[in-house]
């Protein structure tokens, strides 16, 4: 293992993460159990990039995502972040040996060398974007490798060190929210892509999560408010999703379209939806 002290900045994410909110997560902190003690458990349904996580620095968590791959490359660096990033670090730095890697079955590696891929890929891939083809094979293209070495062995072993204490699970996000009882908190960051109105239910999808999820999201929270669970989530200001969370306290995340000056956008925003017992000014 590493000897150093390793240190993580509160807002650290290893991964390039489309939507993640390592940059807006000050915008809502006045809403997040930052006191380890005010809470029983910490959890996210929605891990993705782990922002929020490493930013709150629960004493107690729960972290779950559907993606294997991405509970996974967790796993691998609390096992041993040292050698996943040896693995790392010898992968090629060239377009050909990216496809190379990619085409690599993860089935036939082990959790070490399947976590280096994976964050491999991450680093390198076109936008960090973050897509399957109907085999289930990662299919993004090369991007380059100007963000693959922003990243260090200290921030490996700091985020190792940071999972020391939570719980890693690879299941639906209904399965997490069900787990949780007064005393927990909830932070939900679900897939989404903001947009017109028309576009909700014909094109409104990111990856297999779709409007009648969002749906179903919305009814597990009602279940976990009943139970005493608190709770925030980012989510699309599309008025549709807002109707699922009309007698909840919101407002909008400024976060910004990533637009050129002068371009039109269609992009609504994202809201801060939250149920807490007592909000910090």
């Amino acid at each position: 293992m590493l000897t150093q002290t390793a240190s993580i900045e509160k807002n650290i994410s290893l991964l390039r993460y489309p939507g993640g909110k390592q940059r807006y997560v000050c915008h809502f902190s006045h809403l997040l159990p930052l006191e380890p003690q005010s809470i029983r458990t910490y959890v996210e349904p929605f891990l993705g990039g782990g922002s929020v996580f490493f930013h709150v620095n629960p004493e107690k968590a729960i972290l779950a995502d559907i993606n294997r791959e991405l509970i996974d490359l967790y796993l691998g660096i609390r096992k041993n972040p040292d050698v996943v990033w040896e693995l790392y670090s010898r992968y090629p730095a060239n377009k050909a040996g990216y496809y190379k890697i990619r085409s690599l079955n993860r089935d036939d590696l082990h959790l070490l060398e399947r976590a280096a891929r994976t964050l491999y890929l991450n680093r390198t891939c076109f936008k960090g974007m973050w897509r399957h083809n109907n085999n289930g094979e990662f299919n993004v293209g090369y991007g380059g490798q100007e963000r693959r070495w922003v990243i260090g062995p200290d921030d490996l072993c700091a985020v190792a060190q940071r999972l020391q204490h939570a719980v890693l699970l690879c299941c639906d996000f209904e399965e997490t929210i069900a787990s949780c009882r007064e005393g927990d908190f909830l932070y939900l960051d679900p897939p989404y892509r903001p947009g017109e109105r028309e576009q909700l239910h014909a094109h409104y999808m990111f990856g297999e999560f779709n409007f009648e999820d969002h749906k179903r999201l919305a009814s597990c929270l009602r279940e976990a408010t009943e139970r005493g669970v608190q709770w925030v989530m980012t989510n699309s200001s599309h008025p549709d999703i807002l109707a699922l969370y009309d007698d909840y306290s919101m407002y909008r995340l400024d976060r910004g379209t990533g637009s050129s000056p002068g371009q039109i956008t269609t992009d609504p925003g994202e809201m801060v939806i939250y149920h807490v017992n007592e909000v910090s000014s």
